[in-house]
């Protein structure tokens, strides 16, 4: 009796792995809605022509704030929308085992450093394709004349309108030169859009963006360039001497608002925990307390194939319960969540379950 637990039990992770191949072409992905769910929300038309605050597959948000997601974005590309909270527990594990085995790419149930460095590259790459094919859409949408170019002020038009302006009435007032009737946070968006929209017309400058720079202009992930015109910003917002890079203490700056219960200071606390762990470990390269522009440049570029590999080895690290620097289909089930975003609840049970 003994011996055949002990069969039985060996079987258990050939059986795993096997269930991830065999069910490879019955798994079938819902049509999914690839953008963040910021991106999601809010008024269509504005969202067509404004540059997204999330950006896919980027460490940091266009604000500063690190990005909760990114693990999952690098991880599962553009299957990320079928496992939500809402999605079917075991139809969940099979897609997660069925990447797991497109991960492991030498079949040997087991997700080295290196085949993950190379996934993260592939998925970046179709965020990146993504992102691309979508600006095409949005390019068109604002490109009335289709001549291929759009100038600020056809852009000005289409933002205007999409805040609720009459569109007639602004490109009148545009074209005769005279001041437009517009709120104070809308003057203020107007005025970063345009020094976004400068920093992405490529010299000579023309104030005219093609199809290219327009992609640039709502994806600066896409330009070296424009990658450099966000971390500018971002450290301006953030650094508080004046010495353009950012300490420790600079970057783990709670944000503004007072802390007013104890749900409020744990998600302070855990902000601060998760900045500090970022800076230290992943953005400071060489580890003097301070992060220049390069360094936050580097850390950004979500093309750095060096920046993958690390991320790489911490993603395996958080999951590596018996310390082989690898991954294996277990453990990869186990901490689902982190992978996910949605738990997969007593994996165990259930893979048993599925057989």
């Amino acid at each position: 009796m003994a011996s055949r637990q002990a069969s039985h039990c060996g079987l258990v992770p050939h059986c795993l792995w096997l269930l991830g191949v065999i069910l490879l072409m019955d798994v079938s992905a819902r049509p999914a809605n690839h953008s963040s769910a910021r991106e999601r929300a809010g008024n269509k038309d504005e969202r067509e022509i404004l540059p997204p605050d999330h950006l896919n597959g980027v460490k940091l948000e266009m604000d500063g704030h690190l990005n909760k997601d990114f693990h999952q974005e690098v991880f599962l590309g553009k299957d990320i929308d079928g496992f939500e909270e809402d999605a079917e527990p075991r139809r969940s594990r099979r897609k997660l085992m069925v990447i797991f085995s497109k991960v492991d790419v030498n079949t040997d149930r087991r997700i080295s450093a290196k085949e993950m460095q190379h996934w993260i590259m592939e998925k970046t790459a179709e965020h990146f394709r993504e992102a691309i094919e979508e600006s095409k859409v949005h390019f068109r949408a604002v490109d009335p004349d289709g001549d291929g170019r759009v100038s600020w002020d056809e852009y000005k038009v289409k933002f205007l309108v999409s805040k609720g302006h009459n569109e007639q009435e602004v490109v009148e007032k545009i074209k005769n030169g005279e001041e437009l009737k517009v709120d104070e946070e809308t003057q203020e968006v107007l005025e970063n859009l345009k020094d976004r929209w400068y920093q992405a017309d490529n010299p000579p400058s023309d104030l005219l963006l093609t199809e290219d720079e327009f992609l640039s202009f709502l994806h600066p992930e896409h330009s070296r360039g424009m990658l450099k015109f966000m971390v500018k910003e971002i450290v301006r917002d953030l650094d508080q001497d004046g010495d353009k890079q950012l300490s420790l203490p600079e970057f783990i700056s709670l944000p503004v608002g007072t802390v007013e219960n104890q749900q409020g200071q744990d998600i302070d606390d855990s902000w601060v925990r998760d900045r500090k762990k970022e800076f230290e470990e992943l953005i400071d390269a060489n580890h003097d307390g301070i992060v220049t522009m390069a360094e936050l440049e580097d850390y950004m570029d979500p093309m750095n194939e060096y920046n993958a590999l690390n991320e790489a080895k911490q993603m395996i690290a958080i999951a590596d319960e018996n310390q082989n620097h690898h991954l294996e289909p277990e453990e990869v089930l186990k901490y689902s969540e982190f992978f996910t975003g949605s738990k997969l609840m007593d994996y165990a049970r259930n893979v048993h379950e599925e057989f």
